[in-house]
């Protein structure tokens, strides 16, 4: 049997045990009798059903060889699939305006852009918002355009100018072998001079390579260093996307040969919160959200995407700083505000009990506190500016803290009832295991990850 085959042996061996343990949990109850959480199990039981077979969808995995987004591992992403599906479910046409309020890689709006669908993205993380306003313009290139940009650039980057990049931030000081970032430094500063859009297509492009020419890797909930990781020379990455771009360009014509993109089509995207919408000019009310909020599981994107922010978007360590305090507070060091509290029962049911816990990080019931507050303004703004009987569909994540569990989808889906929303179904798309110190001390006990509909 070769490796490939006994890989998959093992992982299917190892899923279908797991689905069993899911069995034999899933009919008991995980929380304390007559908890406000185990009410919320009642009250949505009726709403709720499994559709396993998303499981690939509602991952970046699904992605990997769709044309243009596997050019950046967004890995936060869900796949271009669960788009289409979601977009067929609900029906949706031209006469649509469909909105991702945490537009991340942009999926939503790209596979929205080839249906011939009007769309509108946010992000308040500025290489998401970069990456998802970028990769729509990657369906108007011309065949060996990319190419003979790049064969312009590569004669002339021993003699260019290094680029100043945020280096006081910790890890670009150790992420990098000196031949590797001098290249990086001088090549970043040959794509700066470049015109538009090929500076911004190239960024995407320079972006792309940065994980795998560093000794970093996009793993959890830091960007974790790993010394003995064999690295990439920069300008064979670059020109492997190069060829990749080229590829996915002859791939395209020949999945959609007639597909024409007009500006009626082509997304809005904005650098913007949707803890406050108030500044995004939408071209009329939106009537479909296809979105996946930040999960409350301790990762800092300002973190995992930290060498794409110090290479383009912060000078200095400050600047970052701002960022992560500005974003969704979904991580480690959010800071609750005075005067804000658990925004529902079940909320403060799992800050009351992890406070008789002794907690590996003491702010996990500040970050907590913090992700439901913020997570009611969103709900409330979404409300606020969807038109009459939109739809929802929102991938969320259920965790767990020192064997509390955390019903995310039903908790967001009750906040979203109280400001007006219909809660049409809640679709368990897989179940997860639990970190290795969460079942050696709790035993494990799967984790849901649902897909929320809703109706405005």
């Amino acid at each position: 049997m070769n490796r490939k085959r006994k890989r998959k042996v093992i992982n299917n061996l190892q899923q279908s045990l797991f689905m069993e343990q899911i069995e034999q949990v899933i009919s008991t109850s995980i929380y304390p009798a007559d908890s406000v959480r185990e009410k919320l199990e009642s009250k949505f039981k009726d709403r709720m059903r499994e559709e396993l077979k998303l499981n690939t969808s509602v991952s970046y995995v699904g992605n990997k060889r769709i044309p243009f987004l596997r050019i950046y591992r967004y890995k936060e992403a869900f796949a271009f699939n669960f788009v289409k599906d979601f977009l067929k479910r609900f029906g949706a046409n031209s006469d649509d305006y469909v909105f991702d309020p945490f537009s991340g890689l942009g999926t939503t709006m790209f596979t929205s852009m080839i249906y011939g669908i009007p769309s509108i993205g946010i992000d308040k993380l500025p290489v998401a918002y970069f990456i998802s306003k970028t990769l729509p313009r990657l369906l108007f290139l011309k065949e060996n355009e990319v190419k003979e940009v790049w064969d312009s650039i590569k004669p002339r980057i021993g003699k260019s100018k290094p680029a100043d990049v945020a280096m006081d931030v910790p890890i670009m000081q150790v992420a990098f072998s000196e031949e590797n970032l001098l290249l990086l430094r001088k090549l970043k500063s040959l794509i700066d001079e470049l015109s538009e859009p090929n500076r911004d297509i190239f960024l995407l492009l320079f972006f792309s390579i940065l994980e795998e020419c560093s000794f970093t890797s996009k793993d959890g909930q830091f960007l974790r260093l790993r010394r003995d990781k064999k690295v990439s020379n920069p300008i064979e990455a670059l020109s492997k996307k190069v060829a990749q771009v080229e590829e996915d360009i002859r791939h395209m014509r020949f999945l959609y040969p007639g597909l024409t993109i007009n500006k009626e089509v082509f997304p809005d995207v904005y650098l913007g919160d949707t803890r406050d919408l108030s500044n995004i000019k939408f071209r009329k009310r939106p009537t479909i959200i296809i979105t996946s909020p930040p999960y409350a599981n301790r990762y800092d994107y300002t973190r995992t995407y930290s060498l794409e922010l110090c290479f383009h978007f912060v000078k200095n360590f400050e600047e970052l700083k701002a960022i992560r305090f500005g974003i969704l507070r979904s991580h480690i060091e959010s800071k609750v505000r005075k005067g804000e509290k658990p925004p529902h029962p079940a909320v403060e049911e799992v800050i009351e009990a992890l406070s008789r816990k002794k907690l590996n990080n003491p702010k996990i019931p500040d970050m907590i506190t913090a992700y439901f507050v913020d997570m009611q303004k969103v709900i409330n703004e979404w409300y606020r500016v969807l038109a009459p009987g939109a739809k929802v569909a929102m991938v969320v994540d259920n965790v767990r803290f020192e064997g509390e569990m955390i019903p995310v989808d039903l908790i967001l889906s009750e906040m979203a009832e109280k400001v007006g929303f219909d809660v049409k179904e809640i679709i368990v798309a897989r179940y997860k295991g639990n970190s290795s110190q969460q079942m050696k001390k709790y035993g494990r006990v799967p984790v849901r990850e649902s897909i929320v509909v809703w109706e405005r």
